[in-house]
């Protein structure tokens, strides 16, 4: 059996091998190549168990069935991604698109949830897919919002317009946070039916939104407060750090937000404490900082993807309802994001082909995934956690490819 450093080396070595290759050979951007080379090693192994030729493919599922991936995202990687993708969102330009951003990740995901929910229990009913309404509706809700780190990695590369990033990276940084609330309110209402009512749901949200948002608040306060009371680099980093690592476990043990609260508090210290309680050396030494732990875990994350396929449930009239799903995804995506931005434009000037842009830039990631294996164990499970990955694949390859094209095209 593998102990912890095992694995932890092994993915850091695989993921640093794959991004060589990547970087050397062919040249995609190199999360989305990365992922693409996991995949390829992956469909590798399993042609190589099928032909008999090694036991490569029991091999990698011991390896990979000892990553809980959901502990290893949502409680490990995600706070760390999204504080350094908030540290570099400016406070002034995301308060000019605060109503759209708010929409989004508010309305926009909670019409998105019951669209594919919906959609997805007809339609799995016709191809003989049969799966409760509710595991239908979690499955809307781990699938509408977008993941901020697959969105972020995506667009920092493209040299958008500073309106149009800033609308794409703050409705990806806090439409999870609300997305996660939505699925847990659904699972709750799974395991203990008895527990909920409209006051019991009102709270909820009130204790994760709302608290992750204040308590986001205090982080930056108290990050303020001892990084202006001294000058020294190595410590004001260390500091961030332990904003990040300490704020957001204390979020999750009093039961807020603890993705809101790490945005909130890398928003506070990418602009308050940047202009007002850091010196010159400490402003580089935190950007060059942050920025080597994003790429790095971005890389051992999308690895961690495209070799997750190794222990996926398959079955051949899955792939025909994850296709479909797709188009029902996005088609709901349209809907979603199309009619919260056009009441808004009644009132305000919005960017030209916003929605085009939205709706295909709105890629789903690791999050969605982890969030699929967070349900009970069974056969519902596998078949929501099958249909996660295959619209997964699809926006991370085919929409984060062509998310570029797109948007030169159009802007």
């Amino acid at each position: 059996m593998y102990n912890i450093i095992d694995i932890a080396a092994v993915l850091i070595s695989v993921s640093a091998l794959f991004a060589y290759i990547n970087h050397r050979f062919i040249g995609l951007p190199t999360t989305i190549g990365v992922m693409v080379i996991a995949l390829l090693v992956s469909l590798l192994v399993t042609v190589l168990d099928l032909l008999g030729l090694g036991d490569f493919h029991s091999a990698a599922q011991q390896l990979l069935g000892g990553i809980d991936f959901n502990e290893t995202l949502l409680h490990g990687m995600l706070s760390f991604l999204l504080f350094a993708g908030a540290l570099h969102v400016n406070l002034s330009d995301l308060r000019d698109q605060k109503w759209i951003i708010i929409s989004l990740a508010t309305v926009g995901v909670c019409t998105s949830t019951f669209l594919v929910g919906t959609a997805a229990y007809y339609l799995l009913a016709i191809l003989n897919c049969h799966l409760p309404y509710i595991y239908c509706l979690l499955f809307g809700a781990l699938i509408s919002p977008t993941d901020p780190i697959a969105v972020m990695a995506t667009v920092k590369r493209l040299g958008v317009s500073k309106e149009l990033e800033t609308t794409i990276a703050g409705e990806s940084l806090f439409n999870d946070g609300v997305g996660v609330v939505v699925f847990m309110v659904l699972l709750l209402l799974l395991q203990h039916p008895e527990q909920i009512t409209v006051s019991h749901v009102a709270l909820l949200f009130a204790e994760e939104a709302i608290g992750g948002v204040l308590f986001g608040l205090v982080l930056g306060a108290l990050g303020y407060y001892l990084i202006n009371s001294i000058d020294n680099y190595k410590v004001e980093v260390l500091i961030t750090l332990a904003l990040v690592m300490g704020g957001y476990g204390l979020a999750l043990y009093l039961h807020t937000s603890g993705p809101i609260a790490v945005v909130v508090a890398g928003l506070i210290t990418g602009n308050v404490l940047r202009q007002h309680a850091m010196s010159d050396q400490t402003r580089q030494s935190i950007d060059d900082f942050w920025e080597l732990i994003d790429e790095i875990l971005n890389v051992i994350l999308f690895a961690l993807i495209g070799l997750e396929v190794l222990i996926i449930p398959f079955d051949a009239q899955w792939v025909i309802a994850g296709f479909i799903l797709i188009v029902v995804v996005l088609a709901a995506r349209f809907i979603s994001v199309g009619m919260p931005i056009r009441l808004i434009g009644l009132r305000a000037q919005i960017a030209p082909h916003l929605v085009k842009i939205l709706v295909w830039g709105g890629l789903r990631g690791g999050i969605s995934v982890a969030l699929a294996l967070s349900l009970p164990l069974g056969e519902f499970r596998d078949l929501v956690l099958f249909l996660t990955y295959i619209i997964v694949v699809f926006s991370i390859i085919v929409q984060g490819l062509t998310l570029g094209p797109l948007i030169r095209k159009l802007t």
